[in-house]
């Protein structure tokens, strides 16, 4: 990928090779194109091709290179935003649904991975949502009540039951969501892609989109080496846009997120911390991560991004970190490092523009991809193959728009991620 070990590290390290795929040559005719090979691109391929639409996917770079290749592999259900939020800013009506749709996301990751036999390391045990201090208490209680009143699996855990969970006794509780779990992310995608091909999708990839016209009811997309005309294009890019519609990426603000790994830990220490292989967050503003992988190493990572002058002081400050939170491993190698970068809305909701005629796309995952990204590949594919009219969709059309300021604040959480992890901040 890129031959870049900061970029996608453990992912690329493990994953299944990804299926073969060449790029884009010559004149092509099909119903849909779909711009962007991550969750959602892949899944809407997938779904439209099992309905026996003759469907193109255009990727820039490689089968999930952007987000879908960089994350941390939590499967989380819902948003950022707590429930009642969601319904206050988008209504009842769009609010029960997407919280519906998204509250359901693992459960259609999950079905993917049985029905298409995708090797992926997923387990099904829950997140914690860890709470730090009363404050962060008192979010997570809230966060339970609102999903508690939904029938949602989910369970408050005391501060005993958190350490037993977790092997520390660091945080004042956790939220158990038993509809969530771990994923190898890059292997997830490369899966997706394999059975979108395998149901008769073709997939492109090194075929950046260079320009998109219209003539009559159909759009031509031309790449450097060939061209696709299609009645619709599905747009699934997200935050990592570019022309000729980068409205995914200018409205949003791109918050950089790393990722250590140690080598594999013993058994008996793979035993005491995380024995029932929950994936973690905390609530900290400047927000911690960890989980293990299949074979046994400790996931940890924070805000920032490992360049420049970050990259010596993030991982000074995981491994300090790392051996506070658990002191019990000791001295600690790190086998690899990456980082990415997750899109984050002004108001943390996503998006659905229609951006041209007949051109859609969903955007802005706020951090929560895996679920959402698949769900709404679904829901693209079932509202231009018409089971899904505009008004039966998770979120009303909007016009994109722009937040202010944007380079300022991708510099400030950049920076302050910096300066907190260089003065030692962890908790």
């Amino acid at each position: 990928m890129q031959n870049d070990p900061l970029s996608h590290g453990l992912w690329e390290m493990t994953a299944p090779p990804a299926p073969p795929t060449s790029a884009l040559k010559g004149e092509v005719r099909a119903d849909v194109a779909v711009v962007g090979c991550g969750y959602t691109g892949l899944s809407t391929a997938l779904h439209l091709a099992e309905a026996g639409a003759k469907v193109v996917a255009l990727e820039a770079i490689e089968i999930g290179f952007g987000g879908a290749g960089r994350n941390v592999g939590l499967v989380n259900a819902g948003m950022w935003l707590a429930p009642d939020d969601i319904i206050k800013r988008l209504g009842a009506d769009y609010g029960e649904r997407l919280l519906g749709l998204l509250g359901g996301g693992p459960a259609e990751v999950y079905a993917l991975v049985d029905k298409h036999g995708i090797d992926c390391e997923l387990v099904r045990n829950g997140t914690l949502h860890c709470a730090v201090g009363r404050s962060g208490l008192a979010k997570i209680e809230e966060r339970a009540r609102q999903w508690g009143a939904r029938g949602a699996p989910v369970r408050l855990l005391t501060r005993a039951e958190t350490a037993k969970r977790i092997g520390v006794d660091i945080y004042a509780g956790s939220l158990l969501d038993l509809r969530a779990g771990i994923i190898q992310p890059l292997a997830y995608a490369r899966g997706l892609a394999g059975a979108a091909i395998a149901a008769g999708a073709a997939i492109h990839t090194r075929s950046p989109v260079r320009s998109a016209e219209r003539t009559g009811k159909a759009w031509t997309l031309a790449t450097d080496s060939g061209t696709i005309t299609a009645d619709w294009i599905a747009v699934a890019t997200d935050a990592y846009g570019v022309a000729p519609w980068p409205q995914g990426r200018r409205e949003q603000i791109c918050v950089p997120y790393f990722n250590f790994a140690t080598r594999p830990l013993g058994a008996e220490l793979q035993a005491a911390i995380l024995p029932g292989r929950e994936g973690c967050w905390d609530t900290r503003l400047i927000m911690n991560s960890f989980r293990f992988d299949r074979a046994g190493r400790l996931l940890f990572g924070s805000i920032g991004a490992l360049r420049g002058t970050g990259l010596a002081v993030h991982r000074a400050w995981s491994m300090r970190a790392l051996k506070k939170t658990f002191p019990q491993i000791g001295e600690v190698a790190f086998e690899a490092q990456w980082y990415g970068m997750m899109g984050m809305t002004d108001d943390a909701l996503p998006r659905f523009h229609r951006l041209a005629p007949n051109v859609v796309t969903f955007c802005g995952y706020n951090g929560r991809g895996i679920g959402t990204g698949t769900v709404f590949g679904r829901v693209l594919a079932d509202h231009i193959l018409g089971k899904l009219s505009e008004k039966d969709l998770p979120l009303p059309v909007t016009e994109p728009d722009a937040p202010a300021l944007p380079a300022l604040k991708e510099a400030y959480y950049e920076a302050g991620a910096q300066i907190a992890h260089a003065v030692g901040a962890w908790l």
